[in-house]
């Protein structure tokens, strides 16, 4: 059995591998940490140690997340979770097994992301007022996301150097610190050009490293432009309940529908696993039912 404080430092050296060595961004880290920190409670309450685990009392703490109706995404994120810090402490020498190796990850129904029409995104691009500071960086702003389906995340931290004008690619840094090249359209480029081309008019925090700015020059938030996003859709009357990511979801489906294949969806998104992408495919082929039964004479 090992003491406490050990176990202590043994996950706090854990928690700083997955950053330097997987370069995990900051929420899933603390995800990680929270997930682990539930289980050494539920252990706590049973009087037992990292090293007494075995593969029944392992099973015993996913048979209480079920229990207690936790999603089974966030029950696969705890057992992925404790499986790599298992591995951790075999490599370290703190324990000999690991009691969550042939733990077996909950299978997950289809979650159908809320995406948005064509014509309903035409509409939303169209409402920022152009001719003010704040409504040509949210013209940008949104025209950039569904040109190219990044994250609201890597959206709100591109910077000047990202950009390639003349090529019309922006570099922008995922989830575990991967970076990737996405291209973009002239209506992208436009509604970047006439941006910046505002700032420098009116001397607009020219300064400034990052790319989207608010009115004080300080790069915005993500909250800020999800009330920003609310403003406009209640504006056109579209649903509350859209959201930024919205816009990477219709990017995706608007590609698939059009006729762009998978495996480039999927680079373009930046999913290191194509079955992630494979979700957008339920939505293409749950509108290709609806058209039939709509449009068909025996639909």
């Amino acid at each position: 059995m090992i003491s406490t404080s050990h176990e202590n430092q043994a996950i706090d050296s854990y928690l700083r591998f997955l950053i330097v060595e997987k370069g995990l961004s900051q929420n899933t880290l603390s995800a990680y940490k929270q997930d682990i920190k539930s289980f050494l409670s539920w252990l706590n309450d049973r009087s037992i140690s990292l090293s007494e685990i075995s593969l029944v009392i392992a099973e015993d703490f996913i048979k209480q997340l079920t229990n207690d109706k936790k999603s089974p995404s966030s029950i696969n994120r705890k057992i992925s979770a404790l499986k790599g810090l298992y591995r951790f402490l075999i490599e370290a020498k703190v324990v000999d097994s690991n009691p969550f190796a042939d733990v077996i990850l909950k299978k997950k129904h289809p979650n159908i992301p809320k995406s948005i029409s064509e014509l309903d995104v035409a509409s939303l691009l169209e409402v920022p007022d152009i001719h003010t500071f704040i409504g040509k960086r949210d013209k940008a702003m949104l025209e950039l996301l569904y040109a190219t389906g990044m994250r609201i995340s890597e959206l709100i931290n591109i910077e000047y150097s990202n950009f390639d004008f003349e090529r019309y690619t922006v570099k922008v840094r995922g989830k575990g610190s991967k970076e990737r090249l996405i291209p973009y359209g002239p209506e992208a480029a436009k509604a970047i050009n006439d941006f910046i081309a505002f700032r420098r008019k009116n001397h607009l925090k020219l300064n400034s490293r990052s790319f989207f700015i608010n009115s004080s020059g300080s790069k915005i938030t993500r909250q800020a432009f999800w009330h920003r996003l609310k403003k406009y859709l209640v504006k056109i009357g579209l649903s509350k309940n859209i959201s930024p990511h919205s816009l990477r979801h219709a990017f995706a489906t608007h590609l698939l529908n059009n006729g762009a294949d998978l495996r480039s969806v999927q680079m373009l998104l930046g999913h290191s696993d194509i079955s992630t992408t494979q979700i957008y495919t339920h939505i293409a082929k749950s509108r290709l039912s609806d058209m039939i039964k709509k449009h068909h004479p025996r639909g």
